[in-house]
């Protein structure tokens, strides 16, 4: 079997030797990583760590500078279209149009991924965001947790395999929180695979089946949540924040 091939019963996210550097900064140094089929994977790290930049390399917003990241066993650079399609993303950026109302941004989504019965599906997410009322609202007049809510919705829409969240949880407000607590818990159940990048400890620890510290672009720890020495994970964690 090629590096470009993957059996149907390998990793939801698989990663070799992942490097990228921007210029002569050296963002990632060698990530090797998998993470199964409905596994809640949280990711850790100071500023400036790499954990953004590998998050932007799986949804294809940044191309590696060398290394292989299969998705459902699908090399990223050999099947761009179908990859983007299981990937759901909830960044720092909302990618929603400020000028546009929120149910316009999700009808343009929705009919960009060909969902059927789009009207049914956008006032499925609408109703779970609890955006039904602000649906004429354009998205730049919103707050900020307003707004999460709505990429929330845009980042489910076409119902993702795999759903990417870099720090969802800034500036949230509690009915945006309690969604992200709603993917992280149902994960798993329907087969959604989740990575999420947080710097709450306590919510990480809690929410996730396995966890990842990331440091100057390498993994420095990782455990599952059965296998976790809390001690070890926390003295590892400050020290890379003191050092990062």
């Amino acid at each position: 079997m090629s590096e470009n091939a993957r059996s149907p019963f390998s990793w939801a996210i698989e990663v070799q030797g992942l490097t990228k550097s921007f210029g002569y900064h050296p963002a990632l140094r060698g990530i090797d990583l998998q993470v199964g089929r409905g596994e809640r994977l949280v990711i850790f790290g100071p500023n400036g760590a790499g954990k953004t930049t590998l998050v932007k390399i799986l949804s294809m917003l940044v191309r590696p500078s060398s290394g292989n990241v299969w998705l459902d066993g699908v090399n990223i650079r050999d099947k761009p279209a179908q990859v983007r399609r299981k990937i759901g993303l909830v960044g720092h950026q909302t990618f929603l149009y400020d000028n546009l109302t929120v149910y316009e941004n999700l009808k343009f989504y929705s009919q960009m991924y060909g969902i059927a019965n789009l009207e049914q599906r956008i006032q499925e997410v609408m109703s779970w965001m609890q955006l039904v009322d602000r649906r004429h609202d354009r998205v730049g007049t919103l707050s900020h947790g307003l707004q999460q809510r709505a990429s929330l919705a845009r980042a489910a829409l076409h119902r993702p395999s795999i759903m990417l969240l870099d720090e969802p949880e800034a500036g949230l407000d509690p009915q945006a929180s309690t969604v992200i607590n709603d993917v992280m818990g149902n994960a798993g159940g329907d087969g959604l695979t989740v990575v999420m990048v947080t710097h709450n400890l306590e919510r990480g620890l809690e929410l996730g089946d396995s966890i990842v510290i990331l440091n100057k672009g390498k993994v420095a720890y990782r455990a599952s949540r059965h296998d976790i020495d809390t001690t070890l994970f926390r003295q590892v964690y400050n020290q890379c924040t003191e050092t990062g």
